[in-house]
């Protein structure tokens, strides 16, 4: 088992380096589903792997000038605060419900990936000091919460408020990423129990493949990745959700989303006007 889990770190590794994102939405799941580790430690090693593999890749993205270091310090910042908070909060919050918040976090991620537009669509304009602190803050405490990287929250929130491009927002949110993962890492261990074997072997391979996915991020298309992942991300948010909870309310979850992942093409169908 734990040579699989070596194995899936890795491509959690190349996608978060490719993405900016999405480590540790692979993560949490892969440490409590496939290596069965109790939730509270498996969201501690999450953000702990999440983090180190961030900031390596951040090196790689930083080299080629992408990363805007005033508005990742900014929203970093927020972040880190949020992130600590939302870290220490999550000790009186019931595991169940903690796995609930990250699948629907799973599938409403992808679902705004699926959604997403173009790394043109963005009006070029600075992220105001007020907004990227109550930004980055309540990212921070959800990320914290729920032990996701915040990557597909920050990702977004950087392109639509911060006017930056998809490059740029990809190596800023690794930035971020950095910064809060080590800081909700921070508000979880002292309540967490470790594997120290598993968090080293775990986060030694998705360093490695975050290498890769930084060296490759020129190479591939960032819109086919983004939508192969989001289906990946929708399968297994619906697949943790199944998990916790009973399958009307499932169903009922998954017909919402695949309702808003079709919506923009509905202007595509014979008879009605064309979506704008």
């Amino acid at each position: 088992m734990l040579a699989l889990g070596a194995a899936l770190a890795l491509v959690i590794g190349v996608v978060l380096g490719m993405l900016g994102g999405g480590g540790a939405i692979l993560t949490l799941p892969m440490l409590v589903y496939l290596l069965h580790v109790e939730p509270r430690a498996a969201i501690a090693t999450s953000l702990f792997v999440v983090g180190v593999t961030a900031l390596v890749s951040l090196f790689f993205h930083a080299r080629r000038g992408h990363v805007r270091y005033r508005v990742g310090a900014l929203f970093g910042a927020a972040a880190m605060a949020g992130a600590f908070v939302g870290g220490r909060l999550a000790h009186f919050v019931p595991e169940s419900i903690l796995l609930v918040a990250f699948g629907a976090t799973m599938v409403g991620s992808a679902v705004v990936m699926l959604r997403g537009r173009g790394e043109g669509s963005a009006e070029r304009r600075e992220l105001r000091v007020e907004r990227a602190l109550l930004l980055g803050g309540a990212v921070g405490c959800f990320s914290g919460l729920v032990g996701a990287g915040g990557g597909f929250l920050i990702v977004p929130a950087l392109v639509l408020f911060g006017g930056l491009a998809m490059r740029e927002a990809v190596a800023t949110s690794l930035f971020v990423i950095t910064l809060q993962s080590f800081a909700g890492f921070a508000g979880h261990v002292a309540h967490a129990h470790l594997d120290p074997v598993l968090v080293a072997t775990v986060t030694s391979f998705a360093a490695f493949g975050s290498v890769t996915g930084a060296l490759l991020c020129k190479r591939v298309s960032p819109d086919v990745l983004r939508r192969v992942f989001a289906w990946l991300v929708v399968a297994m948010g619906l697949f943790m959700l199944g998990k916790q909870l009973p399958l009307p309310l499932l169903l009922l979850v998954a017909a919402l989303a695949l309702g808003m992942i079709t919506r923009p093409f509905a202007g595509a169908l014979p008879g009605r006007p064309a979506a704008r």
